[in-house]
């Protein structure tokens, strides 16, 4: 009969004369055996690969390098394919002649490839509300299956293409492409995607303030790419650091650091916050505690600035960006 071992597995015995070929798989760029056994007296034996001869007897009719007879002899007909490719994928036959009737045993060999990754779509950036297109493509034998898996929210997607439409800052993030079809380890890459959106100020609060004192400003603004801050004063001129007054920004806010509040400080600051995206501004009071602003009535919440100043403001910063 046939059989085929691995060198890195154990032996495979194959078909009995007569019966269905056995199939006998191996990963592509591994070497493998495939043995005959002989238990009769034997004139004439060979190999064949399809119709094509690769061995008769000792004698190599093929041309291949990578096989080589491993054993000729009373008991023992092996031949040996290294680096194996999927070309070499198909139906090997062993042939004698023993007391003058003719034998054969078949191996059906499958060569399997790992799933991998060979094309996927770059890292992208887009603005809120635009549409994404993300593709993964894969080789492997068998066919692997390809999924998108996104790590926030756990989704799954199957396919080769992931879209989305109308995209919302909280989607951005990266996007795992996994590949698989059980040969090895799945192969996963990864695609980051940035959502790009004008500044948003959030948590404005008037603050109050003793003389002498130290006090903060605050002013948070969410944007991608980071937003740029700038301070102003009621009278709309910008706010400066001095000896008396420190302005701190960091990456999502900007602070107004009082190191000693005196009456000058008091009043109403506002913060613009600015991208290539757009603009957005709030205002804020620093207050001495129990005073009394504007028509008697005592400061509870920020007022915003005229529009048309903060429009040719915008416009004008904008063109800076």
């Amino acid at each position: 009969g046939v059989c085929a071992c691995l060198f890195v597995g154990p032996s495979v015995h194959g078909a009995e004369f007569g019966h269905l070929p056995d199939n006998i798989t191996v990963l592509e760029g591994e070497s493998i055996i495939l043995r005959c056994k002989i238990d009769e007296e034997v004139t004439h034996k060979a190999w064949l690969n399809r119709s094509n001869i690769l061995f008769a007897g000792t004698d190599k009719w093929s041309l291949d390098r990578r096989v080589s007879l491993v054993n000729s002899n009373t008991s023992d007909f092996s031949i040996q394919i290294e680096r194996v490719e999927v070309a070499d994928e198909g139906l090997y036959t062993c042939s004698f002649q023993a007391s003058n009737k003719p034998r054969i045993a078949h191996v059906f060999l499958i060569v399997q490839v790992p799933a991998r990754i060979v094309n996927i779509s770059q890292d992208v950036s887009v603005n809120e509300g635009g549409n994404v297109y993300l593709f993964c493509l894969a080789v492997g034998r068998p066919e692997p299956t390809v999924t998108w898996k996104e790590n926030k929210y756990g989704l799954m997607s199957e396919g080769e293409f992931l879209d989305i439409t109308e995209i919302k800052r909280h989607q951005a993030e990266e996007f795992e492409c996994i590949t698989n079809n059980g040969v090895t380890q799945p192969d996963i890459r990864k695609v980051k995607v940035t959502v790009n959106y004008p500044p948003m100020i959030t948590d404005v609060k008037n603050m109050p303030a003793q003389l002498g004192k130290t006090a903060i400003l605050r002013c948070e603004a969410m944007a991608v790419p980071t937003a740029s801050f700038e301070w102003y004063r009621d009278d709309r001129r910008p706010v400066e650091s001095d000896n008396t007054l420190r302005i701190k920004n960091e990456k999502t806010r900007s602070l107004l650091l009082f190191t000693n509040v005196t009456d000058k400080h008091f009043g109403n600051y506002t913060c613009f916050a600015s991208n290539r995206l757009g603009a957005s501004n709030a205002s804020m009071l620093l207050f001495r505690p129990g005073a009394v602003y504007g028509r008697g009535v005592a400061v509870n919440v920020g007022v915003s600035a005229g529009v048309g100043f903060w429009l040719c403001l915008s416009v004008s910063l904008l063109m800076k960006v």
